[in-house]
């Protein structure tokens, strides 16, 4: 062995170290989540709206509320919105509940929790816990954390839970759990650079009689300046439905008006098939949203409001609605419905 000088040769001591091949990070995916990747992940290019189509929006949106609440005022009894004037809270489910049949929109019959939405909101809370979940998150753990949590609160969902019995919780788990597992299939392991987070609430404007707001399932994305990063994902099970991709127009609004800078996508994720309803925002998606959510405003003001009586609309809530007995339109839809089927 040389002694290493100028001239001599070296001798490696020991074997020659093996070369490390890069790992491909897509090679661990399932062919569910790499499709799921494949619709969400952001293109080369950035998608900007211009600040000229985001003040226009603002302003369209800011001189309706300006007529709304003139409205209001006028059917005050002192010609003035004060602190105990009824406020307006519109959601996508009071946009779509309004713009069906007023009758059924306006009929209270008082919510009640069920082991399907129980579970949904478990399962949400599951998936909370997983984007920061040491370790290998396993879908009964997390179930099972979720449950001790939600059961812990001061809410209805905890005196609900509180009361079940053992075998009622086991049932609910099963519901929960197999949603955590289906999501866990369908996404891709998100990572923190991605800003995941779930039941985002978002609201506008601050003040005022009327207040918009929604809650995010999932939303990916951080600011970037005026680019538009942002995913806002529904997570649903079952059959794709046109409503829900309006709800998430409806929520693009809230977040455009909110942050002035609209989102990228919006998706309506159905975990029973594995397949996403993606939808690229662009102007004429913002601008629908606002004439539809101002519409539902309009609505509201003229049954609340200005005395005007509702209207019976027929349509899909037939099927569940607590006054189809004795109503004769959604009578006659349903039928029309079981003849076609």
């Amino acid at each position: 062995m040389s002694d290493g000088g100028v001239g001599g040769e070296v001798e490696l001591v020991g074997p020659t170290p093996e070369i490390v091949q890069p790992v491909d990070p897509l090679a661990t995916l399932s062919p569910l989540q790499r499709k799921t990747l494949g619709v969400l992940r952001k293109t080369d290019e950035p998608v900007l709206f211009s600040t000229e189509f985001v003040d226009e929006l603002l302003a369209t949106v800011n001189e309706a509320f300006e007529s709304f609440h003139e409205r209001i005022a006028l059917a005050q009894p002192g010609g003035e919105i004060t602190a105990s004037t009824e406020r307006i809270f519109v959601s996508k489910y009071s946009v779509a509940g309004v713009l069906g049949c007023e009758v059924q929109h306006l009929h209270d019959d008082g919510f009640q929790w069920s082991p399907a939405n129980a579970g949904g909101q478990i399962a949400h809370r599951a998936i909370q816990l997983m984007l920061n979940w040491p370790g290998e998150p396993v879908p009964a753990h997390l179930v099972s954390e979720a449950i001790a949590r939600l059961t812990d609160g001061d809410n209805s969902l905890a005196d609900w839970l509180a009361g079940m019995s053992d075998a009622d919780v086991a049932d609910l788990r099963s519901i929960a759990v197999d949603k955590v597992a289906k999501f866990q299939e369908c996404f891709p392991p998100l990572p923190m650079s991605a800003a995941p987070r779930t039941e985002t609430r978002v609201s506008w404007p601050t003040d005022g009689p009327i207040v918009m707001s929604g809650k995010y399932d999932l939303v990916l994305g951080r600011p970037s300046g005026r680019e538009s990063t942002k995913v806002i994902i529904d997570l649903k099970t079952g059959w794709s439905n046109t409503k829900h991709r309006e709800d998430l127009r409806f929520y693009a609004l809230v977040e455009t008006l909110r942050s002035e800078v609209p989102p990228r996508k919006l998706a309506s994720f159905y975990l029973d098939s594995g397949d996403p309803v993606v939808e690229d925002v662009v102007e004429a998606t913002l601008r629908t949203a606002a004439r539809r959510t101002l519409d539902a405003i309009h609505a509201e003001i003229e049954l609340r409001f200005e005395g005007r009586s509702p209207q019976k609309r027929a349509g899909t809530s037939c099927r569940w609605c607590p006054l189809a007995v004795g109503c004769a339109e959604g009578a006659e839809y349903l039928q029309q419905q079981l003849d076609r089927d």
